[in-house]
């Protein structure tokens, strides 16, 4: 990550040490995060399998969403902060590959929702609520994104006036996927946990507020996430900055 202190914005100086703590705090959250829903939907609510029992199947739906379009999601739009003294080509293709493979694990969590409604006797109505509305909408924009940015940046690399044209809009979309993906999960979890009857009375109140703590804690990922690529001091050296724009910043 480089060494000393960031570069000076006005008077302001950054410092390795704060950058590098938020960073890792980043990590700690989301990984807690990920542990949380684990525990919740593995130990509280059944655990999982696969089509041989698709109550169990969906189980799978949280989690690997949760791992997909926000652990994953997030460490690839820190790539270009956190390895910002490694060659462009090497962070770009780290980020990208954790992009995709936040996109794989968005689609197994997909099935595995489809799989719990189209598989159910009778079947469940798909794509009723708000939640899937926007949820569904997070991933298509997800892999659009992904897709743009692969053939703009990576390969085949597009122009260099036609790169600059399209990078604000990138950066914009890349940060706004992100949020919609975490009001998605938030929104998901809520609606599970009204359906399911987690919220009144006190004899579920553990798996309440495991399910809330889960919840803020992605929140409070999220916020760091954003908050590490919005700082303009956080950003690689701008010696070429069409070159070094990342998938999803």
């Amino acid at each position: 990550m480089g060494k000393g202190t960031f570069d000076e914005i006005g008077s302001t100086r950054v410092t390795l040490k704060w950058f590098s703590f938020m960073v890792l705090s980043s990590q700690i959250v989301g990984v807690t995060a990920v542990i949380l829903v684990a525990v919740f939907f593995g130990q509280y609510r059944g655990g999982f399998a696969w089509t041989s029992d698709i109550h169990k199947e969906f189980n799978y739906h949280p989690l690997f969403m949760t791992l997909g379009m926000i652990f994953f999601y997030g460490d690839a739009i820190l790539a270009y902060r956190v390895f910002r003294d490694v060659k462009k080509l090497r962070v770009k293709i780290l980020h990208g590959s954790l992009l995709a493979l936040s996109l794989i694990f968005a689609s197994i969590g997909l099935k595995a929702v489809f799989d719990s409604h189209n598989l159910d006797t009778p079947p469940k109505p798909n794509l009723y609520s708000l939640h899937s509305w926007v949820g569904l909408t997070a991933v298509i924009l997800f892999g659009t994104q992904w897709v743009c940015g692969f053939v703009s940046f990576l390969f085949p690399k597009l122009s260099e006036e036609i790169r600059k044209a399209y990078m604000p809009s990138h950066k914009y979309w890349g940060k706004a996927i992100f949020s919609l993906a975490v009001g998605a999960v938030l929104m998901g979890i809520t609606e599970y946990s009204i359906f399911k009857d987690i919220y009144p009375g006190d004899n579920l109140k553990h798996q309440r507020n495991l399910i809330n703590v889960f919840g803020f804690f992605v929140l409070v990922f999220a916020a760091i996430i954003l908050y590490l690529v919005s700082n303009p001091g956080y950003q690689r050296p701008p010696d070429n900055e069409i070159e070094h724009v990342p998938l999803a910043d």
